[in-house]
């Protein structure tokens, strides 16, 4: 299961994060259903936050110039 997730791309985990927080916000699933929809929610979310990390990552090289910053400052995104 997390093999397909490391597959993902940003956009896409993050729209099946978004159709399992629904499915679990109707209250219409099974309580064991809801526990793998939850667990598959907690990689997928590890996913994105890792896909945002690495790309704020390269933002940080690309605007780095002589060993400063450009003017950019890191924002913490949680």
């Amino acid at each position: 299961m997390a093999d397909d997730i490391a597959e993902m791309s940003f956009e896409a985990a993050m729209a099946e994060l978004e159709k399992l927080v629904t499915q679990l916000d109707s209250g219409d699933v099974p309580l064991e259903e809801s526990i793998a929809l939850y667990e598959r929610g907690a990689l997928l979310k590890a996913h994105c936050e890792a896909k945002l990390k690495a790309a704020e990552e390269r933002v940080e090289q690309i605007t780095l110039r002589d060993g400063q910053p450009t003017g950019t400052t890191r924002s913490d995104v949680s």
